[in-house]
């Protein structure tokens, strides 16, 4: 692997690890394949990495559905699950395939450079 596709990683695997969206298993896998960088487990460490990644972040139509659900109002409240809809309604009409909060942001950036990994 590259050394700027692993710093790129690592870089934003700690901004995924860092952001108050970032699921408990996901903060877990990342901080794994943090420790694994450079040592014998890293290639089977980085499998699992992506394969969490990939489980875990959240497609634009699944945020959507979430939003609009009572779920979603009990999450986030019923005004700002309005407000989390729309918002993804206008992503997606962008073009976005996935949501946009900071760990998602992260883990689909980071998803971008898995063949290279």
């Amino acid at each position: 692997m590259k050394k700027d596709v692993l710093d790129f990683v690592v870089e934003k695997t700690r901004e995924l690890i860092d952001s108050p969206t970032c699921s408990s298993e996901t903060r877990d896998a990342a901080n794994t394949w943090l420790d694994s960088v450079g040592t014998e487990a890293e290639t089977e460490e980085t499998k699992k990495y992506i394969a969490e990644l990939e489980e875990d972040i959240m497609p634009i139509d699944t945020l959507i559905g979430f939003a609009e659900s009572e779920a979603g109002a009990q999450v986030f409240g019923a005004d700002k699950a309005k407000d989390v809809a729309a918002h993804a309604r206008e992503i997606k009409a962008e073009g976005a395939e996935y949501c946009d909060c900071p760990a998602c942001a992260a883990a689909a950036a980071i998803l971008e450079k898995k063949d290279q990994l």
